[in-house]
């Protein structure tokens, strides 16, 4: 058996057996899909409009712009520490492990939760989506039924995952590539006659509306388009190769924001005037008025609106399932370094840590439960997930950080390094920076007006954080990990056996 020490906890693990761990059965195309998966979704299909029309076309491609290079140099962080410490605890072990293990107790615990209501949330969407086609339907059996199939598709096998992952993401991807060959075309007239043009940049004060103020309202709507794309380095420790698939997957971040995100929303700011009501409608969740449906039925698609909800709703069962695995994946790793009950760090014979996955399913279900009987409490626990991505992104700019300096101090070449990240260290202390402030121009409007209860519903999820951070440092006695003292020698990934050396111990 290889064996670990990550934040001075000992997790063992093989690569079968219920007490053993995670197998390395995700595919470089899996994890490839998976990382675009987590770029695309409804936050491009349904809001992307709305940035328009609260910006103007040019503070809208400013602001997915710029909140897509901070994801790329986030990205890239974290890519340097999977492929050095390719974990299912991802983030949460390495701020563990590189700043302090109450930050990798509360970060863990806080992902899960996180996305446990997140699916709980997706399956409600699922519902309504469902009941465009079928509207006197119930909507909770849609949601049920969707909830048991993504438990059975979690529960079955890894690769099982991975295949219905990739296979998702690549409706979508489809989905974008004939909206923006249909889009260019109409911008130069050769399927629509006149040709569009640019015209609609400059109408009525364009490209930039409301200043700063409105590009930074922006930010937020942009960055929250992006929440799952460090989904990634969950999977560096079920990746059959980390690290080459990771890598891959990093580098194509970028690349996959700027030909999706930016070309997207330059063919929609350019097809519809940023003054359209119907853009705002689509925000609210009126599929009718989501650009990509308002532009297919312009090039004459028959049954637009119905098409673009089935992709829509591809993407929503994909973002469940992606986070049923997270938050699976997460519970899992906080048991395997003593951080909760012993009994989820136990998977099956395939490698699937089943009690992790119940359990997640039941929060699902009780947050579910909530919608029906209260929607108060159901806002407050949806609230309370809000700002969880982004806590997570300031916990992986953060370990990187501190692993690069520890990793030089003491003594060891970048060579050595499988992976590189970009631009350091101005990569994650930008990334750092643009963090905090979206984080915390969340609801500045509650704080001029002092409105406790929007503050409240905004920004629970940082009292969470907080409280499990501090809760767990008192009674442990935690303290920030000198830099000379973190390990930062590459380690047996936790409870798995790589096929890059098989049948050898990679621990020491």
């Amino acid at each position: 058996m290889a064996q670990q020490k990550v934040a001075g906890n000992t997790a063992t693990g093989s690569s079968s057996g219920n007490s053993g761990g995670v197998q390395r059965n995700l595919k470089a195309r899996h994890v490839s899909m998976i990382a675009l998966g987590g770029c695309i979704g409804t936050g491009l299909f349904m809001t992307s409009g709305s940035t328009i029309a609260k910006a103007g076309p040019g503070g809208g491609l400013v602001a997915y712009g710029a909140m897509g290079l901070m994801v790329y140099f986030l990205m890239t962080s974290l890519g340097e520490l999977a492929t050095h410490l390719p974990v299912s605890g991802s983030f949460a072990t390495y701020n563990a492990r590189f700043v302090d293990p109450a930050l990798g107790f509360a970060m863990g615990w806080n992902y899960w939760f996180n996305w446990a209501i997140t699916v709980a949330v997706d399956i409600s969407t699922a519902a309504l989506l469902i009941q465009y086609w079928l509207p006197s339907t119930p909507g909770w059996v849609w949601s049920l039924l969707v909830l048991v199939v993504i438990f059975l598709i979690n529960a079955l096998t890894v690769s099982t995952f991975g295949e219905t992952e990739f296979w998702l993401s690549l409706i979508k991807v489809i989905t974008v590539i004939v909206f923006l060959v249909i889009g260019f075309a109409m911008i130069f007239g050769i399927m629509f006659q006149p040709a569009v043009g640019l015209k609609n940049f400059t109408i009525e004060g364009g490209p930039f509306v409301g200043g700063f103020p409105a590009i930074l309202s922006v930010f937020l709507i942009a960055g929250f388009s992006f929440q799952g794309t460090e989904l990634v380095g969950v999977t560096a420790g079920e990746s059959d190769n980390p690290s080459k698939a990771v890598p891959k997957a990093i580098n194509e971040v970028f690349w996959r924001i700027l030909l999706f995100y930016v070309l997207s929303i330059f063919v929609i700011a350019a097809l519809i005037p940023y003054t359209s009501p119907n853009l705002l409608s689509a925000a609210d969740g009126d599929i009718a008025m989501s650009p990509f449906t308002l532009v297919f039925q312009r090039a004459g698609l028959a049954g637009a609106a119905s098409i673009m909800n089935a992709v829509v709703l591809t993407s929503v069962l994909s973002a469940a399932n992606s986070g049923a695995y997270a938050s699976t994946r997460m519970l899992y790793a906080l048991a395997r370094d003593n951080y909760a009950p012993k009994m989820f760090a136990r998977t099956t014979r395939h490698g699937i840590p089943l009690a992790a996955l119940l359990a997640t399913t039941v929060i699902a279900l009780a947050t579910f439960a909530t919608s029906i009987f209260g929607d108060q409490v159901y806002m407050w626990l949806v609230a309370a997930s809000g700002l969880t991505g982004f806590i997570a992104w300031v916990g992986i700019a953060l370990s990187h950080y501190r692993f690069r300096r520890a990793f030089v101090l003491q003594g060891h070449k970048l060579s050595e390094l499988k992976y590189h990240a970009k631009l350091f260290p101005l990569g994650p202390i930008l990334a750092l920076v643009l963090c905090l402030i979206v984080i915390g121009g969340q609801n500045i409007e509650a704080f001029v007006n002092w409105n406790w209860q929007e503050i409240g519903v905004t920004y629970i999820s940082v009292p969470l954080v907080l409280i499990l951070f501090f809760g767990y440092k008192i009674k442990h006695h935690t303290k920030l990990i000198p830099l000379n003292d973190i390990d930062v020698s590459s380690a047996t990934e936790t409870g798995a056996q790589s096929n890059e050396q098989a049948g050898q111990n990679e621990g020491e």
